[in-house]
C-alpha cells in the first residue's frame, strides 16, 4: 500500500472513529477531540486493515494522519520514545509529567488538555510499552532513563516535574538526582502518590490493608454479579492475536510496575513537594502528611475532587485547574 493510499484509508478511519468530517492530513488527533478510548478503537481498525499492531500510545508520537501513514509505510516496528509531546507550547522551559501504575501517557491526555500553560508538556513513557524492549523494574532505573532524555531536551533547570501515582515516585527520584547535581527544581508535584505499604507508618499500613480487603471484596461481588447477568453457557469472545499480544505486554509492564514500587524506599528530599490527594479515598492512606512529612523538607497538601481514577477522568478539569495554578506560581516566582 502506497503512502498516499495509506493516508486516504486513515482519513476514513479517523472520520469514523472521531465522527468528524472533513479530516486533513495534518490535523492533530487530540485537537480533533481524540481520547484514550478513541485511540484504542483507531488502532483496532488499523490492525484489521493494515495488519500492523501498534500500541494506542503510538498516537502520541504520530498524532496526525501524515505522521501515522509514514509509520505504517516503515516495515520496522516503531519504538516508543521516553518523551512524548502531549501539548505544544511557545514558552520555555518544558513541563514533564509521569503516568501511573499499569498505565501510559495516553491516560494523561485528558488531564493535560485541561492544564492552562504556554509551556510545552511532555509525557514520560516507561520503556517496554512497544513490546520491543524489556520494562525497567526499579524506580531508580526509570528515573535515570527519563533524566537522560529530559536533559538532552533541557540540559539545565529550572525543572517542572509532575508525577501521578507511581509516576510521583519516579519524579521524586528524578528531583533527588537533579538536586544532587546542583540543579534547580522549580516545581515537584506528586499526585496521589504513596510508597509501597511496607514503608508506610504502622497506623497507615493497617488502614491501607483494611481498605485493600474491602476493595477486593467489592470487586469480587461485582465480578460475580457480571457473571450471573451473562447467564449460563456464555463465554468470552475469541481474542484476536493483537489482543493477546497487547495483553502480554500490559501484564509484563504491570509486573515491572509492582516490582518497582515494592523495591523503592524513598529517602529524605531536601526540597519542596506540592502534594495533591484525591478527595475520595479508595484504598490509599487518608493522611498523606503522616506518610511524607518526615521524608520531605517542605510538604504542602491540597485536595481535588474525585477518587484516584476519577481525578484523571471525570474530574480532570479540577485537577487541571489546580496544576495550572501551581505551574503559574512556580513560573512567576
Amino acid at each position: 500500500m502506497t503512502k498516499t493510499s495509506a493516508a486516504e484509508v486513515l482519513v476514513s478511519i479517523w472520520q469514523r472513529v472521531l465522527q468528524r468530517s472533513p479530516v486533513r492530513a495534518n490535523d492533530n488527533f487530540f485537537e480533533l477531540g481524540g481520547r484514550a478510548s478513541s485511540a484504542s478503537r483507531l488502532f483496532e481498525e488499523i490492525a484489521t486493515i493494515f495488519g500492523r499492531d501498534f500500541h494506542p500510545v503510538t498516537i502520541c508520537m504520530a498524532p496526525t494522519i501524515e505522521t501515522l501513514a509514514a509509520l505504517l509505510e516503515d516495515p520496522t516496528p516503531p519504538r516508543i520514545p521516553p518523551l512524548l509531546l502531549l501539548k505544544a507550547g511557545t514558552e520555555n522551559p518544558p513541563i514533564f509529567i509521569a503516568h501511573g501504575l499499569g498505565s501510559d501517557v495516553l491516560g494523561l491526555s485528558e488531564l493535560v488538555g485541561k492544564i492552562e500553560s504556554q509551556h510545552p508538556i511532555y509525557g514520560m513513557q516507561d520503556r517496554g510499552i512497544d513490546g520491543i524492549d524489556e520494562p525497567l523494574a526499579s524506580i531508580e532505573e526509570r528515573a535515570q532513563f527519563y533524566l537522560d532524555a529530559v536533559q538532552k531536551l533541557q540540559p539545565h533547570g529550572p525543572y517542572f516535574l509532575i508525577g501521578y501515582s507511581l509516576g510521583g515516585l519516579v519524579t521524586l527520584e528524578m528531583a533527588q538526582r537533579l538536586l544532587a547535581r546542583g540543579e534547580q527544581i522549580a516545581l515537584l508535584t506528586m499526585v496521589d502518590t504513596y510508597p509501597d505499604r511496607s514503608y508506610l507508618p504502622v497506623a497507615q499500613r493497617t488502614l491501607f490493608f483494611l481498605r485493600q480487603i474491602k476493595r477486593r471484596a467489592q470487586n469480587l461481588i461485582a465480578a460475580l454479579g457480571r457473571k450471573r447477568s451473562q447467564g449460563p453457557g456464555t463465554s468470552d469472545k475469541t481474542q484476536r492475536p493483537q489482543d493477546v499480544s497487547r495483553a502480554r505486554v500490559a501484564q509484563r509492564m504491570r509486573q515491572a510496575d509492582y516490582s518497582a514500587q515494592r523495591g523503592y524506599r524513598p529517602q529524605f528530599y531536601g526540597g519542596k513537594v506540592k502534594f495533591v490527594r484525591a478527595e475520595i479515598c479508595s484504598y490509599f492512606p487518608d493522611n498523606p502528611t503522616a506518610v511524607w512529612a518526615h521524608l520531605v523538607k517542605d510538604f504542602d497538601v491540597e485536595r481535588t475532587p474525585g477518587d484516584h481514577v476519577g481525578m484523571l477522568t471525570t474530574r480532570c478539569k479540577d485537577l487541571g485547574s489546580l496544576l495550572s495554578r501551581y505551574l503559574n506560581e512556580a513560573i512567576q516566582s
